[in-house]
């Protein structure tokens, strides 16, 4: 009998693999994710992506050679620092972005919307602790 951490982590990472289903870019998970982190900090350095991303800094640099060479974000020197380069997004990127959000976000209101009134209450509730416990570091 699975415990209820195990449960947990079957019913996210399960989740986490449907909503993936939805995606019809070209961009793997780990590039919409770092465009998503992009996206949410606005101009910064790969280290700063690297960190919001908790990954190395070799593999943000990996996946964003490959989103910058697809046009997705653009890079910019860095204005007090020349060692330096800036992140942001580009055109493309916000539209790919917005349109992989907007797949998801109406596969899963298809989904919510079969549940009842008490049970969303119960997942909206649920869904602050996930937060939580995906950001906290303890």
């Amino acid at each position: 009998m699975p415990t209820e951490s195990q449960r947990l982590a079957q019913a996210v990472a399960r989740l986490n693999r449907r909503l993936r289903q939805e995606r019809q870019s070209d961009l793997t998970a780990t590039q919409l994710s770092v465009l998503g982190s992009v996206r949410v900090l606005g101009s910064a350095t790969p280290s700063q992506i690297a960190a919001r991303e908790r990954v190395s800094q070799p593999s943000v640099a990996r996946t964003l050679k490959c989103l910058l060479e697809d046009s997705y974000v653009i890079k910019n020197p860095h204005p007090d620092d020349g060692r330096q380069v800036l992140i942001s997004m580009s055109d493309l990127g916000e539209k790919v972005l917005a349109e992989e959000r907007q797949r998801r976000d109406l596969w899963l209101d298809r989904r919510l919307a079969t549940l009842s009134t008490d049970e969303r209450a119960r997942l909206r509730d649920a869904t602050d602790l996930l937060v939580r416990l995906a950001e906290d570091d303890a």
